[in-house]
């Protein structure tokens, strides 16, 4: 049977683990760092930077979603970004993703945000499928744009030059 809840502190294991076999189905693992700290600090620490809920099948942690605020400068509100999406592989084909995308878009309904948005790898086709299916809109003209690592630290370098 399957339940889903707002994550709590308890939860920081399961989640560190589950995101961590997310990274590899996603081919990123190398890119991975989160440990069990990371998650308590920002999921359930004073001021947290996520929330996220869990699935458990029969007691057993099956998936999570964790998801944080976004503002809108056109729509003047916020949005909710879901930043991860996760079924453990044995949990699959029996509803839990769709329950537990459902329920982050409740949740975005009931809080009064705006939308629910996400991004998703272009070679998954079958989350490409799933999210179809569902009536998701893909902003194609849109290109996610990052500065990680060196590239972040170069760019933010010229701010103190600007003084």
């Amino acid at each position: 049977m399957l339940s889903i809840h707002p994550a709590t502190i308890q939860d920081a294991p399961a989640i560190t683990a589950m995101i961590h076999e997310f990274a590899a189905f996603e081919h990123l693992e190398n890119e991975t760092s989160v440990i069990e700290d990371d998650i308590a600090r920002d999921g359930f620490g004073p001021t947290p930077k996520f929330r996220s809920v869990v699935a458990d099948w029969e007691g057993e942690p099956a998936g999570y979603a964790i998801f944080f605020e976004f503002y809108s400068s056109f729509q003047g509100r916020a949005g909710i970004f879901m930043d991860d999406l996760f079924v453990r592989p044995k949990f699959r084909q029996k509803g839990i993703g769709k329950a537990l995308l459902a329920h982050v878009a409740a949740l975005a309904r009931n809080e009064g945000y705006f939308c629910l948005r996400w991004e998703v790898l272009d070679w998954n086709e079958t989350a490409i499928d799933f999210y179809r299916a569902l009536g998701a809109s893909f902003m194609d003209e849109w290109r996610s744009a990052m500065l990680i690592g060196e590239a972040l630290e170069s760019v933010a370098a010229q701010a103190s030059q600007t003084r």
